[in-house]
């Protein structure tokens, strides 16, 4: 079980890197745009959902390793942050660039809390509530990218010469959720970084 956990962080780590081709040629490939789109969408909505899946059959059958925790921590931030970049380039107006931006810095800031304290041989480990803000703020970017990745997706479905209004509410209505989440992940990530910030400083005054 634990190889199998492990591949699915593994999977994740792969996706991740396999979106950034995948989203250059449906940006820049007009004959492989509406295949590039969805196989885009699959590789991030099954990536996101091996997220949740290795973390219960890691719990369910003891099958957690150091190895395993740290695939996993790496899987989803680069999951996360690769396709967030994507979506900066291919959306570049100021209310998905700005979350992005700032979420990436928090991103960056908590490794480098964490480097710090791994120098001073103290661990830093990530909240193991079910539901911490952490987890919150990640489960909220992956909605809010799978969103943002299912309109050009859905998009690709639209012919003109017989429009559907059915998916044109649709449409609409994923492009207020993939913004909405986007911001309540910038929320939750300001909130989990806080958090962390008060650990680091309780480990400070431990430091002489």
């Amino acid at each position: 079980m634990k190889f199998f956990v492990n591949f699915l962080s593994g999977f994740r780590i792969a996706a991740a890197f396999a979106i950034i081709p995948t989203l250059l040629l449906a940006m820049h490939n007009p004959d492989l745009s509406a295949t590039m789109y969805w196989v885009t969408f699959v590789l991030f909505a099954l990536g996101s959902v091996s997220d949740w899946f290795d973390g219960y059959l890691a719990r369910k059958y003891n099958a957690c390793s150091k190895l395993g925790g740290v695939m996993d921590h790496i899987g989803d931030k680069l999951l996360v942050v690769n396709t967030m970049i994507m979506l900066a380039i291919m959306l570049p107006m100021w209310y998905t660039v700005v979350p992005i931006i700032i979420m990436i810095a928090r991103e960056l800031y908590i490794s480098g809390l964490r480097e710090f304290l791994g120098t001073q041989k103290i661990e830093m480990p990530v909240p193991k509530a079910r539901f911490s803000m952490g987890k919150i703020k990640t489960t909220l970017q992956m909605v809010s990218i799978c969103a943002f990745l299912l309109i050009p997706t859905l998009g690709t479905l639209i012919n003109p010469a017989a429009i559907n209004p059915t998916l044109i509410r649709i449409l609409f209505m994923l492009s207020y959720i993939s913004v909405a989440t986007l911001w309540l992940a910038l929320v939750a990530s300001v909130w989990s970084a806080t958090q962390y910030t008060m650990t680091f400083v309780g480990h400070l005054k431990k430091i002489k």
